[in-house]
């Protein structure tokens, strides 16, 4: 598995911002931003993050809440509550300019988001040109998963690339409702959508191993049709 590394940015407002990246040892065939859950940068997103690597593209992953530590529930929507979209939004493009500064043009760029990343790919991917979007169980669908966002079916007619959205009927959090109201909204636009849901899966595909196995392949063919 590919090794996974991390460096520190500084940014114009004097902040900074890490970012946990791995590497192909071969042929790099475009980079992919992964946006991490609300518990934050967990280790499943960083074996993600080595996965995609092994799949030949440059995976980087921002460290949005700027701490490693794993958050529980509570402090997840704790944290969820102070977070503020424009924070989001602009170390999602930091993650994007930083695979730029390596060679990686916006039409082999992917997003790839899992919970409040799943909300955070599909709104970016409505705000700017990327080359192929993945949301899995990405919430905000009818309320705005932070301040100063949209709701996602609000903005989903707007998208700019390809977008693949992935939920499980059993989620506790998103609705079979709310995500047939995004597959609707989504469909006006005028790029290549698909909503796939799956009977058995939970918020966290935990349930269901098939299903995780199944959305991880569908995640990578959707990279793979439309990163060329």
């Amino acid at each position: 598995m590919a090794q996974i590394l991390t460096e520190t940015i500084s940014l114009p407002d004097g902040d900074e911002l890490r970012v946990s990246f791995a590497e192909p040892d071969g042929v790099v065939r475009g980079g992919l931003v992964v946006l991490h859950e609300s518990r934050g940068l967990t280790e499943a997103v960083r074996l993600m993050v080595a996965a995609l690597a092994d799949e030949g593209w440059l995976a980087v992953a921002p460290h949005i809440f700027r701490d490693d530590t794993e958050l529980d529930h509570e402090q997840a929507r704790e944290l969820l509550g102070r977070l503020h979209g424009d924070t989001v939004l602009s170390d999602t493009e930091v993650a994007i300019d930083w695979l730029a500064d390596r060679g990686i043009k916006h039409d082999v760029t992917g997003l790839i988001g899992f919970d409040l990343g799943g909300a955070v790919a599909l709104l970016v991917a409505a705000r700017r040109p990327v080359g192929a979007a993945v949301s899995v169980a990405g919430g905000g669908i009818a309320e705005p998963v932070a301040s100063g966002l949209p709701a996602l079916r609000d903005v989903a007619g707007q998208l700019t690339c390809p977008w693949l959205g992935l939920y499980g009927d059993q989620d506790d959090v998103i609705t079979v409702a709310e995500v047939e109201a995004l597959r609707d909204a989504a469909g006006a636009a005028r790029v290549a959508t698909e909503v796939v849901r799956f009977p058995e899966a939970d918020h966290r595909f935990d349930t269901d191993p098939a299903a995780a196995h199944e959305a991880w392949q569908r995640a990578l063919n959707w990279f793979d049709a439309h990163l060329r």
